[in-house]
């Protein structure tokens, strides 16, 4: 069976096509094999892709501990790929997400889910307590996203400082974990540590979605460049709405298709 490789802002994820997996494909333990890092391929998460045909393009993504999440950077470069869709733009249900995909002159950018469900909401723990006083923010866009403002993100040992609050009893389920930094008047740098990867990643398409909504709602300025641990930045622009929502949310940043690969069955073997 052929994998298909792609990155988004530096995060590389393996593709698989409804079509062409065995009977024997399960989602979650195909990608605790495939995924980690020193004895399979480092991914950041593995998806399974229907063929386009009539209605939403459909797919689903599972992180390295088999969680199923829906994952923007991943829905991204989905759109890279050969036999994706040919459109400009299209409708896509990514782990039952609403979404929008199109390309653009940042390479492909995501409309976020909107509506019910997702926004900004009061931060469920004290300030002065776990955060240390800082500035912080949290909110849902499809999995829920920490936001703490921090002097400089190249200082933060994220290592130290992130799992206590990925794993605060604030978070029943547990939330990702993002420390941003302003640098400029509509630019910042952001650090993540995502849930199911456990660890920080080199972007965190959801994090920068929820930091800009924040950001916004701060300065009232709706286009935002985020720096990533990538080296690649991405572009949010969105418009706010009364009661920390937001609507036409576009995550945009560059996508790179990188090749095909054949897993070893040995893998799959505990």
């Amino acid at each position: 069976m052929r994998l298909h490789l792609a990155s988004a802002a530096g995060n590389t994820f393996a593709y698989a096509w409804a079509d062409e997996v065995p009977d024997s494909f399960d989602g979650p333990t195909w990608a605790k094999a495939l995924c980690p890092r020193g004895r399979a391929f480092g991914l950041d998460g593995l998806f399974l892709m229907q063929r386009p045909g009539v209605g939403p393009w459909r797919m689903e993504h599972w992180d390295l501990d088999g969680g199923s999440t829906f994952c923007s950077n991943g829905t991204r470069a989905a759109f890279g790929l050969e036999g994706a869709p040919v459109k400009e733009a299209i409708e896509v249900d990514s782990n039952g997400a609403s979404v929008r995909l199109r390309r653009d002159g940042s390479g492909i950018g995501i409309r976020m889910p909107e509506g019910e469900g997702t926004g900004l909401r009061p931060v469920p723990m004290p300030v002065w307590g776990a955060l240390g006083g800082r500035p912080a923010a949290f909110g849902l866009v499809g999995n829920p996203q920490l936001v703490v403002e921090v002097p400089k993100v190249a200082e933060v040992d994220l290592a130290t400082f992130a799992p206590p609050l990925r794993h605060h009893k604030a978070f029943p389920e547990g939330s990702n974990i993002n420390v941003v930094e302003l640098v400029g008047e509509n630019e910042a740098r952001i650090r993540s540590w995502e849930r199911g990867v456990e660890g920080e990643t080199l972007c965190c398409g959801t994090g920068c979605a929820v930091t800009a909504a924040w950001l916004a709602q701060r300065t009232g300025r709706g286009r935002w460049t985020l720096h990533t641990a990538s080296g690649e930045p991405v572009t949010v622009d969105l418009q706010s709405r009364p009661g920390g929502f937001w609507q036409e949310l576009w995550l945009s940043g560059p996508v790179r298709r990188i090749g095909e690969a054949t897993p070893d069955a040995g893998l799959f073997q505990p």
